[in-house]
Formats: C-alpha cells, structure tokens, sequence
C-alpha cells in the first residue's frame, strides 16, 4: 500500500510480505547467524550502551553515529532476503544493518537515514520479524503535516522513498510490557568511496 507524504516523500508498506513460515524460518536463521553487539554511543555528551543489539552485512563499510561498521560477508539468510528485497524495491541494496529488540524496553531515537555515504534521497527498506513494534514517522519541520505511526508485523516490509530521509525521521519507541523480540532488518545502498 503506498501512503503519500508531503514533499515527495512516500511509504509502500506491506504488512504480509512474507508468508508466516518463511519468516518464522528467517527470524530463527538471523537470530542464530548474525554476529550481534550492543555498542556505546554517545548521546547529550554521555557514552551509553544502545539500547538494542545490532549486526551487519556488506561489502562497504559505513558510518552512523559515530559507529563504523567495517565490511562483513553476507550470512545465507540474509543473502536470501537481501536478493528478495532488491527485486521488490527495484534498488541494488547493498549493506544490512538489523536491529534486535530483545523486549518493548528496548528502542530507537528519531533519526533520519541521510548519512552522505546513502547519497541524495535513499530509498530504505525494512523487514520486520518477530513481535509486532510500532514505527514513529515524524517530520523534520515543527508543524509539518503527515505523522504517522505504523505497526510493523512480523514479516511485514516497509519501502521509505522519494524524500522521506530529507523530510522526515523514523524511531522505535519503548513500549513496555511486551517480553517478546523483534528483528528489523534495514537495506540500504551504499556509494562506494571514490
């Protein structure tokens, strides 16, 4: 389904992209494949552990937040969703970066996926497995129109497009009381260094 947003921006989200045992299958591989860390960041001038874990894959390395994440082969289920993603979005993804939600207190601030290395207005795909989270969208300018808040299911894929990384940022909120975990996974493309 493609929702509009102001400035040409949009959002195609498909909550039953996958069909519940493949992503039953995909969340137990990730889970066990990837090689998840939970790293510090710095946040109003103090280092803290993110509040998640995180893992990675591609052949360029990448910068957000003060992290690097150096070059990391593709595990096979990730390479399998990565081919699968690449041809519903049409975009030549080429890098991973997946999100483990152990429970609803884990999160992720509003941000915008606009490092340079992205270049102008990437499109940004994300798979969900596991436990259903709530995705905040929010525009950059005070008072702009199009909030949004979308649930994203298990083996649900949202595409970000046209100038959403400009316009708006996109977080997950805490949301206690859920004791289940979420795996995201978030495909970009990444310019390759000149």
């Amino acid at each position: 389904m493609r929702i509009p947003l102001v400035f040409g921006a949009w959002l195609d989200h498909e909550p039953g992209w996958l069909p519940p045992e493949e992503a039953d299958s995909l969340l137990a591989a990730l889970r066990d494949e990837l090689g998840w860390e939970q790293r510090e960041i710095v946040l109003f001038g103090q280092r803290i552990l993110q509040p998640r874990l995180i893992a990675w894959a591609g052949d360029v390395g990448y910068r957000y937040s003060g992290q690097t994440l150096e070059p990391r082969p593709f595990t096979p289920a990730a390479q399998r969703l990565l081919a699968r993603v690449r041809e519903r979005a049409n975009v030549p993804f080429n890098h991973v970066l997946a999100n483990r939600y152990r429970s609803g207190d884990d999160s992720m601030g509003l941000h915008a996926d606009d490092e340079p290395e992205l270049g102008e207005d990437p499109v940004v795909a994300i798979v969900s497995l596991g436990t259903s989270r709530r995705l905040v969208i929010r525009p950059r300018r005070k008072g702009a129109p199009q909030r949004h808040d979308l649930d994203l299911s298990h083996g649900s894929l949202l595409v970000m497009g046209g100038t959403c990384q400009r316009h708006y940022m996109h977080g997950v909120p805490r949301q206690p009381g859920l004791q289940s975990e979420r795996i995201s996974l978030t495909f970009r493309r990444l310019l390759r260094p000149p």
